[in-house]
């Protein structure tokens, strides 16, 4: 089936070399240039990807994307015209899944799209796995429930507004339970090899993860730091 990516660009020029490079390779395309279009295209096409540039006119990139995750589970790919930390840091907390500063060479935005794209797939295989060899499994730790079917936790019966992110490493530490796991280790295979952020990715999930699953994410007793290591789940 041919993946579908919607370009959220307000700069004619750059979104017409983005549709232009995506088509060639492959990919059924649709660009648009302000916020609100986006969230109805994205809405309509439900896309496989959405490349999503900050600054935009009607909604920023980071309302965008802050809605959009809420309804749908796209990868999200946000376009940064600084150098800055603070706009990598809230796009992830608003749920993107990588970020590219511009300029950037298409090489690499290739790189990125491919490899967001490559994890959804092995995601939705490893879930119609799950369908097919458990359909109701669920892990649970004492109030804690992972349901993998629904892809949905719940605490003390509650159900948790996680990020897909947040789901995904909550999941690879409960797949994991009691083991030592190194910050590398954990970018890998959750975020993919070839993601190419750094481990206070890692960190800064964890934080929220914490936030959200602990008595008090100031003294965590589920999800420990290993001094020197990484991270342990303890369940």
């Amino acid at each position: 089936m041919t993946e579908t990516i919607l370009i959220v660009e307000d700069e004619p020029s750059l979104q017409e070399t983005l549709a232009y490079n995506l088509k060639k390779e492959g990919y059924v395309v649709e660009a648009v240039g302000d916020g609100r279009s986006a969230l109805e295209a994205a809405r309509r096409l439900k896309p496989d990807l959405i490349v999503l540039d900050i600054m935009l006119p009607e909604m920023d990139g980071f309302e965008v994307a802050r809605v959009l995750r809420k309804e749908m589970s796209a990868a999200i790919l946000m376009l940064t015209a600084r150098d800055d930390e603070i706009d990598r840091v809230v796009g992830l907390e608003v749920g993107a899944d990588d970020y590219l500063t511009k300029p950037f060479s298409m090489r690499e935005l290739l790189a990125r799209v491919k490899a967001q794209l490559r994890r959804g797939r092995l995601l939705r295989e490893e879930l119609g796995k799950s369908n097919e060899a458990a359909p109701h499994e669920t892990l649970t730790f004492e109030n804690l429930s992972i349901n993998l079917t629904r892809r949905e936790v719940t605490l003390g019966g509650e159900v948790l507004a996680l990020k897909p992110k947040e789901y995904e490493l909550l999941l690879f530490f409960a797949e994991h339970k009691s083991h030592m796991l190194s910050r590398e280790f954990v970018l890998e295979r959750v975020w993919g090899w070839d993601y190419v952020g750094d481990s206070r990715t890692v960190d800064v999930h964890v934080r929220w993860l914490r936030q959200k699953i602990e008595k008090d994410s100031a003294i965590p007793t589920r999800i420990v730091t290993v001094r020197g290591g990484g991270y342990r789940f303890e369940g």
